[in-house]
């Protein structure tokens, strides 16, 4: 998502860091593990602590048989703003500087999907 969002091309990142754009595509997908010190770099170039990778990841299940739960709501955000509408509408929004526009634009969108819950 991050590389999305700065307009990066999975290739331009593979260059970056060494390595081929599938690489950089079996890492997105969840095909290889990333190391730590590839983590590192990948923050580095794009520009966020490597913290930023763990943000709202699955914790373990405190139940019987443990294994790992996720928000399914939290993996629907996810989804959208992996899309390209999500890009978008985020890459729009942070460039308005106004808080009280922000706050507006906020509210517009709560009161259209709160119409479609009660259609």
């Amino acid at each position: 998502m991050r590389r999305n969002m700065l307009g990066m091309s999975q290739e331009r990142l593979g260059e970056s860091l060494g390595i081929t754009f599938q690489q950089i595509q079996k890492y997105e997908k969840g095909t290889n593990r990333v190391g730590a010190s590839r983590l590192q770099a990948i923050a580095s170039i794009l520009e966020v602590p490597p913290a930023f990778f763990f943000e709202n990841a699955p914790t373990q299940d405190a139940g019987p048989g443990g294994g790992l739960s996720e928000d399914s709501s939290m993996t629907s955000v996810m989804e959208f703003c992996s899309s390209q509408e999500g890009i978008q509408l985020n890459r729009a929004f942070v460039k308005i500087t106004d808080p009280k526009v922000r706050r507006r634009i906020v509210d517009l969108v709560k009161s259209l999907s709160a119409d479609d819950l009660d259609q």
